[in-house]
């Protein structure tokens, strides 16, 4: 099923920038699996949520240089947060960093496909948000580089998203241009709302939800439909 259209507008796309988790690959243990064995390796009950972990990640990859320093703060931030001791925040980071592998990730069904697909007609990069370690793993473990030409990881080489420096950054490197690019992506608060701000267009890869007040150019209900890209007219 081809991707739905906002409207009849079409550009001549030449540059397809993506997301990296959860629009291409994904762990094969989420982090809210490891993150319950972190607490049973550790002896300790639950501190919080992986709900509060995801709504703080991004505030902590633009402190910390490496995915351990990330969880080291931030475990220690929660935990103390929700009445418990800074150094049981740490315990179970430490805990999570032996249970955690980055190269354990796999790419998500049809994403190879579709970038084998893609890569045949424009240039490719990927702007992701994180820590830069632990991204340049997972692009290394899936072999990532074979279709995609640059790979900005935001939070490190520039802002994170939705400021709109990492893709301007990934364009600049890709010698593209805003009009001619556009962005893939599952987050309407980061993805959409960074390539709209950077003059791009857009591809939420929706998870049925309402878009609110983020207007993205194209919907898909996966990344599979790209094969058959929304900004290529019919016919």
């Amino acid at each position: 099923m081809q991707g739905e259209r906002k409207n009849e507008r079409v550009t001549r796309v030449e540059t397809v920038l993506f997301d990296l988790d959860d629009t291409l690959l994904r762990y094969e243990r989420s982090p809210g699996e490891v993150l319950r064995a972190s607490f049973e390796r550790s002896g300790i009950e639950p501190l919080f949520a992986v709900e509060e972990y995801y709504d703080r990640y991004d505030e902590f990859a633009r402190q910390c240089d490496s995915m351990d320093e990330l969880r080291h703060e931030c475990f220690a931030a929660l935990a103390e947060e929700n009445g418990y001791d800074r150094r049981l925040g740490r315990d179970v980071a430490a805990a999570f960093a032996e249970e955690r592998d980055q190269s354990n990730v796999e790419l998500l069904p049809s994403a190879a496909d579709v970038l084998d697909d893609l890569a045949d007609d424009y240039r490719l990069g990927v702007v992701t948000n994180g820590a830069r370690d632990a991204q340049r793993r997972k692009v290394a473990a899936v072999d990532l580089e074979r279709w995609v030409d640059t790979v900005v990881v935001a939070g490190h080489d520039a802002p994170p998203k939705p400021d709109p420096e990492p893709f301007e950054r990934a364009v600049r490197a890709l010698e593209a241009t805003a009009e001619r690019t556009v962005h893939v992506g599952d987050s309407l608060e980061t993805d959409v709302a960074g390539a709209t701000a950077a003059g791009l267009e857009s591809v939420w890869v929706s998870d049925g939800t309402d878009p609110r007040r983020y207007d993205p150019t194209y919907r898909v209900g996966s990344v599979g439909e790209l094969s058959s890209p929304p900004w290529v007219p019919d016919g």
